[in-house]
């Protein structure tokens, strides 16, 4: 199996880069954030065209997630409001559209779009440190139900200064400061481990370069998009990569996919997936 994550930054916008993307790649599921459509203009027929179907929360001109697969989707989960019913904070902070979940093949797959903050100084990083607490009580509440368990998203958080281009200059900032990094440790607890470290322990390896002061040029970017697996999934995974060629496309997004393969279903017969895209 092969799931992807990419914050598109417009759907609508990047949607020939999305489906040009998909038609070389062909994953299982592609899940995606800031969509920054309503439901009712999702384009819906260009992933149809290649076997595609979309499950999709979103909203106009922010946030915005979505599912996108050529596998059955079942049990399709909006918002952390039905795992967490009757509590009021989920209610809230689910108005802004950045959590989608789904079982494929056996898999609990939840996309996630994590606030970005603003800054230390700001009202929004009060909330996304509300939201991340959130999390945690709905990922206790997944881990209750005990499907292997894949967390997916742009977490707009560097977990660790091999994450950043610049740690010495950009530590304890938004994206970077303590409390993001510990509310996020905890909402993973022990269960979730980071794919991508499984497979590549050094720094230099970005997922997101911001548009502004050069940073695609200079190559000065940060790891913020993330897949993290359970145990069962962990010992499945064949390897997870950044597809960083994404990123230098003539109006891409500011973030480029990453992708997990997996042996999944277990299978002994099973050859090794073939990696995706240009690993850095």
């Amino acid at each position: 199996m092969r799931i992807a994550s990419w914050n598109v930054n417009s759907v609508r916008s990047r949607l020939f880069q999305v489906t040009a993307w998909l038609e070389r790649n062909q994953p299982d599921l592609l899940c995606l954030q800031e969509t920054k459509v309503e439901d009712s203009s999702f384009p819906h027929d260009a992933f149809t065209e290649l076997g595609y179907t979309a499950q999709i929360s979103g909203q106009k001109a922010y946030n915005g997630v979505a599912l996108i697969s050529r596998v059955p989707l079942e049990d399709v989960q909006i918002g952390f409001s039905p795992l967490l019913p009757g509590d009021g904070e989920a209610e809230r902070l689910g108005e802004q559209k950045r959590v989608i979940s789904a079982l494929i093949e056996g898999v609990r797959v939840l996309n996630l779009y994590v606030p970005n903050g603003s800054s230390l100084t700001s009202e929004k990083y009060a909330y996304k440190l509300d939201w991340l607490a959130c999390l945690q009580r709905y990922l206790e509440e997944l881990e209750r139900q005990g499907d292997p368990l894949c967390v997916v998203g742009d977490f707009n958080i560097a977990l660790e200064p091999r994450d950043i281009h610049n740690p010495a200059r950009l530590e304890g900032g938004i994206m970077a400061s303590n409390a993001e990094r510990q509310a996020l440790r905890q909402a993973l607890g022990q269960r979730l481990q980071d794919s991508f470290r499984l497979f590549e322990p050094a720094s230099g390896h970005w997922s997101w370069w911001d548009y502004r002061s050069g940073g695609w040029d200079l190559d000065r970017g940060w790891r913020i998009d993330h897949i993290y697996l359970s145990e069962e999934l962990l010992a499945c995974a064949t390897g997870c990569v950044i597809d960083k060629a994404e990123r230098g496309h003539e109006r891409p997004s500011d973030h480029a996919p990453v992708v997990v393969n997996l042996a999944w279903p277990p299978d002994d017969n099973n050859e090794e997936e073939q990696e995706v895209g240009d690993t850095e």
